[in-house]
This record gives structure tokens, sequence and C-alpha cells, in this order.
């Protein structure tokens, strides 16, 4: 991308983030309303915009890593960002395909810059997206990527970064209209593919972040037409049939390069619309397949699957829905632990693992598969205010009825939940989980990373620290006293009930020590355990 004085490369990739969630946003509907391949589901421009969010907070969290310094990200930091956070964060075929757009761009400019990267950027991207289909099909938008670098390699020698996107661009467009004639199921609905209009899209934003002015032929997504006798939907194979697997499964997955080479004939074998990509250890996985356990099972042999995310398709084809339910809590959680508790209790949970918080895309989408007309939100982190406000003003957007519970902790959200009744009135509901949250202190332990200052003192690195309400109130030598002590200071202000959440790794002796301890010293205070899973923290303290 061109540097200048005005606006170094790194500026470039974030203001191409920038204008690709916002173009997104004006367009997710009318991309939603012609998605029809593979699977009629309507939801290829909520993906694609959910993972070029993803992408774009990752860009945004490294701008604020030097936000107290006086430079910018070097655009190699910048598009690896990029290309990392849409990899975490894609959703559904279209958003993993994007995915891996993004990393193959990703690879050549975080070595270099101008016309001739540009080029070579765009061809990887479209040679990499498609090794990463287990079987490709032409009309889709791995076509429109592969003119997209076609187009892009005949642009004129010596010709710039813009003028290359610009080119990019045309090509792209020209292929998009070309698509219903190469697929049937496109043909049949009268519309172009979902996947490719996005695409186009987001080459227009990269026109106008490298060039300062977008496209001189800006794309319309035509309104699709209904055929006499039929409809708009159309079947996730190619035989028009209506049928196809009833589940889409994701996963992210830490594995190594041969046991995911296994994977994909296994999960070949098992279904349809396969793609998986990634690289250097992590990947994200995406399979269409009648057996859900079986790919998630896939997963566990080939290595660590998290954030795993499970739809069902039936609803969807039998063009019904169930009726909303009255009300839904939809809370973060820092584990897998405490997201099977969450759910053994009727919630809706969203995994914010340990410095992947979760984006508000993601958290309006959750309050979409609540299926509710009124919904609680516990975002469970003082950090995480700002998302779940812009999250629940999406889903107002929509027609449903949200209130934030302003939790700052898990176990805040615990309690919350813990005196939930969808029987009273919303107001009601909502005043008392906000009562029962705000009475509970909460507290974790945490690992030294460095030496550093903080409130309690001067810490090393390795030293147990144990928070009280956000801030370091004990340096200790280990995870047990410094527990205790920190017991000790919550309930020395009283308490009636003392919840613990282990983390993944922490013995359960620990529990039974903890629950002797407060047994010794409180006669009165009743004591709860929870496993947490993989949280990070090894222990997490509430105190009502």
């Amino acid at each position: 991308m061109p540097q200048t004085a005005d606006e170094p490369d790194a500026v470039a990739v974030r203001s191409w983030c920038s204008l690709a969630l916002e173009a997104l946003g004006r367009e997710r509907e009318a991309i939603d309303a012609i998605n029809v391949y593979p699977v009629a589901d309507g939801d290829t421009g909520t993906n694609l915009y959910l993972t070029v969010e993803s992408a774009a907070a990752a860009v945004e969290a490294v701008f604020a890593a030097h936000a107290t310094g006086t430079s910018v990200p070097s655009a190699a930091d910048a598009v690896r960002a990029m290309a990392h956070g849409a990899l975490i964060g894609a959703r559904g075929n279209s958003g993993t395909i994007l995915a891996q757009l993004l990393r193959g761009m990703a690879g050549v400019l975080a070595e270099g810059t101008g016309g001739d990267r540009m080029r070579l950027a765009l061809d990887r991207a479209a040679a990499w997206a498609r090794e990463a289909v287990a079987h490709p099909v032409e009309g889709t938008v791995l076509t429109v990527a592969d003119r997209a670098a076609a187009a892009a390699a005949q642009a004129a020698p010596g010709a710039d970064t813009a003028e290359v996107a610009r080119a990019a661009y045309e090509g792209a467009r020209a292929a998009l209209d070309a698509t219903p004639g190469q697929l049937p199921a496109l043909a049949r609905a009268g519309v172009v593919d979902a996947g490719g209009r996005g695409l186009v899209t987001l080459l227009g934003a990269l026109v106008e972040a490298v060039s300062g002015r977008g496209p001189e032929r800006p794309y319309e997504t035509p309104v699709p037409f209904v055929p006499v006798g039929g409809d708009a939907e159309c079947p996730a194979g190619d035989d028009g049939d209506g049928g196809g697997p009833a589940f889409e499964v994701i996963y992210l997955l830490e594995a190594g390069d041969e046991a995911v080479e296994r994977l994909r004939a296994r999960l070949d074998a098992l279904g349809d619309s396969l793609v998986v990509v990634g690289g250097d250890g992590l990947w994200n996985v995406h399979v269409h397949v009648d057996d859900a356990g079986a790919a998630v099972e896939a997963g566990v042999e080939a290595g660590r699957p998290y954030r795993i995310r499970i739809t069902h398709f039936a609803a969807d084809r039998a063009h019904a829905r169930p009726e909303p339910a009255r009300r839904a809590v939809v809370v973060v959680v820092p584990g897998d632990g405490l997201a099977a508790l969450c759910r053994e209790a009727g919630a809706t949970t969203v995994l914010a693992r340990p410095g992947e918080p979760p984006a508000s895309g993601e958290l309006a989408d959750a309050v979409r598969r609540a299926h509710a007309r009124e919904v609680v939100l516990l975002p469970n982190d003082a950090d995480l205010r700002h998302t779940a406000a812009a999250a629940a003003e999406q889903a107002r957007a929509q027609g449903v009825r949200v209130a934030v519970i302003p939790t700052r902790a898990a176990v805040q959200g615990i309690a919350a939940l813990a005196v939930h009744e969808p029987d009273r009135s919303f107001d009601e509901d909502v005043v008392a989980m906000t009562s029962a949250a705000g009475a509970t202190r909460y507290a974790e332990l945490a690992v030294a990373e460095r030496q550093s200052w903080t409130t309690a003192g001067i810490c090393q690195a390795g030293d147990i620290l144990g928070l009280i309400d956000g801030d370091v109130a004990v340096i200790g030598q280990d995870v047990p006293g410094t527990a205790r002590k920190v017991l000790d200071r919550m309930l020395a202000a009283g308490g009636e009930l003392v919840t613990l959440v282990l983390g993944e790794n922490t013995p359960p002796t620990l529990a039974e020590a903890l629950e002797q301890h407060v047994r010794d010293g409180h006669l009165a205070v009743d004591t709860t355990t929870y496993r947490g899973g993989h949280q990070g923290a090894p222990l997490l303290i509430g105190v009502e």
C-alpha cells in the first residue's frame, strides 16, 4: 500500500478495515437476502460483517498498544493483526473463506508494499482460498477472487497500489455479474453469489483506503426475484433436491499440520462445505454435517478445539421458526466450565478467551440466537461495557428489548442469573438481577508477568496477585496462601455466600482447603464451588 507522510501503510490497513466494516454494515441485509448457496440460510452478509469486525478489532488493538508512543504500528504488524483477527472471528462458510483470503494477502504485504506486492497479494489470496475449500465450486466467491487477481495482474506495468486495487475491483465486478451463468442455484434464484458480492464490497473499500476515493462505479446488489412456481431458496448441494446436512459446525483448532491433514480427510467423509483455514498451529474449521458430535470429536482427536459453534439448518429449510420466547439471558463467560453451567440454567453463552474479548457483533448474534422478545445481557467484564451497549443497540434496532446489567466479573453474572425469574415483569427481573450482581464483591488470582508497581506494592515476575474489585490487594508467593488472605479481606466486611470458580489446572484440593478455611473463621457463611475450565485465572472468588 502506498506510504505517504500523511498516511502510513498501517493507517491504510486500519482505514481499509473501517471502510469495509462500514460498507458491510450498510449492505449486510441485502447480501443476506441473496444468500442461496451453499445453504439458503440468509446469513452471508452477517457472517462477513462479523468476520471483518473481528479483523478490525485486532487492528485497533495493535494501534492501542502504540497509543503511549509517538509512532504507529508497522504495516506488517497491522496486516498480520487483520488476518489473525479474521481467523479467530470467522463466521460461516463465507467468513472462513474471507479469513483465508486476508491471510494470503497479509503474508505478502507484511514483506513490503506497492503495486507489484498488491498483485502478488491478491494472487496468493485467491490461490490459498481455493486450496482451503475441499471441493471448490465455480460461480462462487472463489471465482470472483480468481478474476480479481487476474485483473490485477493485467494492470499496466509500474501501476501503483491504487491502480492495481481498482483493476482488481473491476475484475471482481465483472466476475460477480457472471456467477448466475456458472452456478444453477444462482440462476434459479435470479441472484449473484452472496459471498462474491461481499468480496466486491471489500475490494471497493480497499480502493477507497489506498486512493482516498471510492470506486467510480459502485456496485448495487440487485433485488432477488422469485421464479414462478418456486422460491429463492436453494439446497446446499448442486442437484436442487432441497437436501443437505443438518448442521453447520465451526471451531478454532490448535493442532499441527499433519493432524489437520488427517482431520480434513475425516471431515470430508462426514459432510460437505468443508473449509479449513489457518496455519502455524491455529486453524478455523468449518463443515456441514449430519453428525455434529462426530465433527467435534474429529477435532478433539486432531488437537484442541474451542469456540465451538453448532447451527441447525432444519428450521430454516422447513421455513419455520419457533415462536420467540418471552425472555432470555445472554452471558459472557471466561471458561467452558462456566459456559456449561450457564447453559444448564437456560442462558445463551458467549465464550471470552484470555486476550480474545468478543466483539459487539458476536454479542448481537448471541442475542439473536436467544430468539426472545426480551433479553438480559451480562457482559461480566468492565472492559466490555461499551461493546455490550453497542450490541444492545443493534438488537434493539431489530425489535428486541435488551437490558445490559453492568456485571464486571463472572461471579457477579452467576449471582444475577441465580435470581432470574422470567415470569415476573421485565423491569422487576432486571432490578432483581442488578441488585444481586451489585451485592457481589469479586476477586481473582493472577500470576504477575513482570516486575511492576501495584496498589499493594511492588510485585515480581511469578508472584501471585490477589485482585479485589479490580485492584491488586494482596501479593503472595503461592495460590493457597494468597487465596486465604483475599477471602479474609473480603469477608471482613461481611458475607453470606462465597463462590469459588477453579481454573482448568487448579487442583480440587484447593477448593476443599478454602471451604474449610471459611468454615473455621465464618460459621454462618456457605461456600459453593464450580469448575471454570480453561478460563485464564487459576481462581475466581465471589462474596455475596
